[in-house]
């Protein structure tokens, strides 16, 4: 298998097939991010996609579900999704899904017709990082895209009826800033039919431009109590029926819930965190965290 670089995947892809399609990142400007900083991004030749599917097809000949790799392999134009789609087929026959990371800002070029024939295809289970659906939050991250490119491109996820899940962070907004945050993002994602939400907590690591302007006094962190008050809000706010699961490492009270229904329970149980747990205790759990894989 070429695998090159970085080979990141969901904890919820864990038992799909992992190929690679693209290595790197198309963007590396988030102000949080440094997984990708020192790789350039590449789309792996047809040939070696090829050459992995063979291997697949030997081992693994009944997969129903592929996962590529790669930051984005989204941001591919519609022709080379589509031929690496149908490329797939040819190995794979019992496959019924190809999913990936893909950015709002990958939708953008693609029409509704185009993304239509993407799912028909097999494409189908987008992770998209949005991170916010708050405009000031989103340009302190430095996405690259607005509160409204979100809502639009997302409504065309949904008119072609792909699938796609969400991720956000709390933290992200600042100090004394996350109910904004939370507020203005759960309005928004009530808006669009994310399958499930990922929420991560914001932990700071040097070689990002965020850490600098932490230590350059530019960016203060939100405390870890008021980042669990963000998300029980965030669920509060939410109008939607979706999965929620806040539970990987970064989160220090994991919880997972399916909104509606869930969501006294949940927030109940964040509701006792705060109540029985010190801000110290809470911090000292984000100082030891050294990667989030």
């Amino acid at each position: 298998m070429h695998f090159t670089g970085r080979t990141w995947r969901p904890p919820y892809e864990a038992h799909s097939v992992i190929i690679q399609a693209t290595s790197g990142c198309t963007y590396r400007q988030c102000t949080f991010c440094n997984l990708y900083q020192k790789e350039c991004f590449r789309m792996s030749p047809l040939s070696e996609f090829e050459e992995d599917l063979a291997e697949i097809k030997r081992y693994q000949p009944n997969a129903r579900r592929l996962f590529w790799t790669g930051a984005n392999p989204f941001a591919m134009s519609y022709e080379n999704l589509k031929l690496r789609a149908l490329t797939v087929r040819d190995y794979l026959i019992k496959c019924q899904t190809m999913a990936m990371f893909a950015s709002i800002r990958d939708i953008r070029n693609k029409e509704v017709w185009q993304l239509k024939k993407l799912r028909a295809m097999g494409i189908n289970g987008l992770s998209i990082g949005v991170e916010s659906g708050d405009d000031e939050t989103l340009a302190l991250a430095n996405k690259g895209y607005t509160a409204a490119d979100i809502l639009e491109q997302c409504q065309k996820l949904d008119e072609a009826g792909i699938e796609y899940y969400f991720v956000y962070m709390t933290g992200l907004a600042g100090k004394d800033n996350g109910t904004r945050n939370a507020v203005r993002s759960a309005k928004l994602f009530s808006r669009l039919n994310p399958y499930f939400i990922s929420v991560d907590s914001l932990t700071l690591f040097p070689g990002t431009r965020l850490y600098e302007m932490h230590r350059q006094g530019l960016f203060v962190p939100a405390g870890e109590k008021e980042r669990i008050r963000e998300l029980q809000i965030f669920i509060n706010r939410l109008m939607i029926r979706t999965h929620l699961f806040a539970n990987t490492v970064s989160n220090f009270a994991p919880v997972t819930a399916y909104l509606p229904y869930d969501r006294k329970k949940v927030t109940d149980a964040l509701q006792s965190v705060l109540d029985c747990t010190e801000e110290e205790k809470m911090r000292a759990y984000r100082s030891s965290l050294k990667s989030l894989g």
